[in-house]
This record gives C-alpha cells, structure tokens and sequence, in this order.
C-alpha cells in the first residue's frame, strides 16, 4: 500500500495537467472531430499529445535544472514584456474557455435531467452549483488539497469516458485508419481547419507548460527526481490520447454515424440513448460533469498562479486579491445560462486561440534551454533543436489555420 501511495503521489502532479487538459473544451473539440469527421482526425490527437508530452517533460526539466519557474525565466532572460504577453494571453483564453465550460456542463445536466424532472432543471442553477463548488474549493487555498481533490476527479472522468468508449465499442480498422495523416477535404460546415487548431490548442496548451514548472517547484523535486518527472509527463501524456479518442470515437460511432452535426454537446445525450442505453447516458454526462469540474479549477486559478510565478512570489491563493480575481472569472460561467449565448462556438474559438500562443510557448523555451548558464550540462542536444524547430514550425501552421477558422467563424456570425 505504502508503495501504491508513492506512485501515485509521484504521478499527482501529471494527473493535475491530464485533468487541466481533459476538461469540456477537450470533449467539445475531440466530440466535434468525431461527428464531423469520424476518427479521421485522430492522428492530430496522437502528434498532439506527444508533442504535449515533450514539452511538459522540458518545462519541467528546466526546473530540475535552473530552479527556476517559467514566467520569472521568461523576466529576466528573455524580456519582462514576454511574461505580460502570457499573462495577458493565457488569461483571456482561460476566460473564454470558462464562458464554454460552465455553458456545456450545465446544458448537458440540463438534458439529463429531463430524463427524471419534467421539464428538466434550468440550466442557470446547474452552473451555480458548479461556480460554488469550484470556488469552494479555490478558498481552501492549498495546491496539495488541489491535487488530490481533483486525481479523485479526474479518475471519474477517465473510467466515465473509457466505460462509454467500450459500450459503444467502434471498428478498430477506423480508429487504425485515423492514424495515417490526412485533412478532410470537407465537412458539415467546412470548418476542418477551425476543428484541427481547436484539437491542437486544447491539448497543446501554453498554461500547462508553464504551470508545470510551478507544479514541479511546489513539489520540491530536484535532479534526483528527473527520472519521476519524465515518467510523469509520459502519463499524463498517454492518458491524454486514450481519453480523447475515446471521445472522438463516442462521437464517431453515433452522431457521425448518423450523418448528425454537432451543435450542442448535450445532443450526445439525445443520440446516446437510444444507440446504447440510459446507463451510456449516465456515465457519459459523470464524464462530461469531472471534466469540466477538472479543468474549470485550473482555469479560475491560473491567474494568480501566473502573478506569483511572474514576480516570484510563493504561491498563496488566500490573498484576498486573488479571491476577488477567481470569483469574477468564475462568474463568467454565467454568460451561457443566463445570455443562452452558443457555448459550442464560444469554446472552439476559445480553444483555437489558444494555438495562436503556442508558437511564442515553444520559441521561449528553445532560447532557454540553449542558455548554458542556465542549463549547464543539459543544455539541448542538436538533436532536440531540430525537433523543437519541426514543433515552432507546426505550431505556427495551427496558428495560421486557426486564425483562418476564427475569421471563417466570425463571418458567418
């Protein structure tokens, strides 16, 4: 048991970025992918979650080595502007994706309750439920509490999204195909390109990487544990890719099977029902219900986890500052309910913007790590330039793609 323990508080920090990564802007981009497209796009997922994987490792090795965490670095080696463009960026993608978030979580409940409330339960008390318990959790103000509340979450989710995939049960030869490269010639609304950089900006995320690097401080690793921290970021890695084809094949095997867009996450449940049952619904929406839980307590809190990593400060969410600063973010997660604003399209752009960060993400760790007074014996190899060079480039192939989507988007509004 006392092993058991070790394992998974070795892992707790890679399960926080898995649960970040896994919340409703996932299971919007990865289910949209699915009905439109089928599992022809799940080789996004796989080059997405593995250059997740490679960059949630570096961040964090680059703590291992300098001591240092990713927004201080960004100050003092780079320039401070560098730190204000995250801290600026990263939280108008985080409000976004909070607007989207809070929007899906309580329209899905909403679906659901119809089943057993005639009439169903109004969506706006859905997500005051949820807006308080998240807050709830905030004010106890303790990254370890953080942690462990929201592993327990998370595993929820997983064994949710994993029973559903196994209930529904889609070819192997699809999933097999969707690993060989290709783009949709077309789709439903023509939005591949949108589709694509959402997948990528969800998954590839800049806030993980820079919140890893306080994580790893916060945890109090040094060298001794760059085994343990690699290891960690594979797992969070993996678990990644398997969770989110399991949502793009639900997807697959019910919507896109039924030539059946998706303009609504909550549709799942209507299509759900009569392909695999009450009991696919239930766990469907448990799965839906962890992922936004998991990932709306990182999105509420990332701004002051960004302040004290910019002016090095020792994380401390019981500043009262930071209280008033989560509480307004996370009453966003009434625009949805209250505006019946479309929270499909609020967290597809959402998450697209989040591509377009990504390139400066990977540029600003390619001057770090190549800064031998920093890195010292671990300064990057040639080899690993070249990669990263191939990642800058991707990266500002999604950006482009998803400033064309979001400009489609905007014109057809």
């Amino acid at each position: 048991m006392s092993q058991l323990k070790r394992i998974v508080k070795s892992l707790l920090p890679g399960i926080f970025l898995f649960g970040y990564t896994i919340g409703t802007g996932s299971v919007t981009s990865m289910a949209k992918a699915g009905a439109d497209y089928g599992m022809t796009l799940l080789w996004t997922v796989f080059l997405s979650c593995l250059i997740t994987f490679l960059l949630i490792h570096l961040y964090g090795k680059f703590t291992l080595v300098s001591g240092e965490t990713a927004l201080a670095a960004f100050k003092k080696h780079i320039h401070p502007m560098v730190g204000i463009f995250f801290i600026l960026t990263l939280t108008a993608h985080v409000s976004g994706s909070v607007i989207g978030v809070m929007g899906i979580v309580s329209n899905v409940c909403f679906e659901w309750s119809k089943m057993y409330v005639p009439g169903g339960i109004a969506p706006v008390y859905f997500a005051l439920f949820f807006i308080g318990l998240v807050y709830f959790i905030f004010l106890l103000g303790k990254t370890g509490l953080f942690e462990k509340v929201l592993a327990f979450i998370v595993a929820i989710m997983a064994i949710s999204f994993l029973m559903n995939f196994f209930l529904l049960r889609p070819p192997l030869v699809e999933i097999a195909s969707g690993m060989i490269p290709k783009i949709p010639d077309t789709g439903p609304d023509e939005s591949a390109f949108l589709v694509i950089a959402s997948m990528v900006g969800t998954t590839v995320f800049s806030g993980l990487f820079i919140l890893r690097t306080t994580l790893v401080k916060e945890a109090g690793w040094t060298m001794a544990e760059l085994k343990t921290q690699r290891k960690d970021a594979l797992f969070s890695g993996f678990m990644m890719f398997v969770v989110s084809a399991a949502i793009m094949a639900a997807a697959a095997g019910t919507l896109h099977a039924q030539a059946l867009p998706l303009l609504n996450v909550s549709e799942m449940i209507k299509i759900l029902e009569p392909t695999a049952g009450s009991f696919a619904v239930a766990v469907f929406t448990l799965g839906i219900i962890a992922a936004g839980v998991s990932s709306q307590f990182p999105n509420t809190a990332l701004l002051p986890w960004l302040l004290d990593d910019y002016y090095q400060r020792k994380p401390d969410m019981k500043r009262a500052n930071y209280r008033g600063i989560v509480l307004l973010i996370s009453l966003l997660g009434l625009i949805v309910p209250v505006f019946d604003a479309p929270p499909i399209a609020v967290m597809i752009t959402s998450q697209a913007f989040g591509a377009l960060v990504l390139p400066v993400t990977v540029a600003c760790i390619i001057i770090l790590g190549n800064k031998a007074s920093l890195m010292k014996d671990h300064v990057f190899s040639t080899a690993l330039n070249i990669v990263l060079i191939a990642i800058l480039i991707f990266a500002v192939i999604m950006s482009y793609m998803s400033y064309q989507g979001i400009f489609a988007t905007l014109q057809a509004l």
